[in-house]
């Protein structure tokens, strides 16, 4: 599954970290460049290779905050505003193909269940670190 929605992304010409941070913008604008990083759930590191190319693409801009010389603001650019929009139509396709023949009460208690099978490794994982 996680091939398939990656091909959906790459055929309407864009990729799984470019959906990630083209989203995280479009819900935070303009945002920190390390709260970006956490939102999309990269290391400083690797986002900042994702958009060292974006920024070549068009599709990002990065400046530095006025009152904070360290901090990097990144915003969409318009090119960036339009790929967002055509991945959307690419990832609003995938999920429609995803659910066919999938009920809206079966897609919750998939969602419950996931939910709870998450909830069951992160109490696992907080009870070893307690070792």
């Amino acid at each position: 599954m996680s091939k398939a929605f990656d091909d959906a992304l790459v055929e309407a010409g864009g990729s799984l970290p470019i959906w990630l941070v083209l989203l995280s913008l479009k819900a935070a604008r303009p945002g920190m460049q390390r709260d970006l990083a956490t939102t999309v759930g990269v290391e400083g590191p690797t986002l900042t290779h994702h958009l060292n190319r974006m920024e070549v693409a068009g599709l990002v801009q990065r400046t530095r905050d006025p009152q904070n010389r360290r901090i990097h603001r990144v915003e969409l650019t318009d090119a960036g505003e339009a790929m967002f929009h055509r991945l959307r139509r690419a990832v609003t396709a995938f999920d429609g193909r995803l659910r066919r023949g999938v009920t809206d009460a079966e897609v919750r208690v998939l969602a419950d269940l996931l939910t709870r099978l998450q909830r069951n490794v992160a109490e696992e994982t907080l009870s070893e670190e307690s070792w």
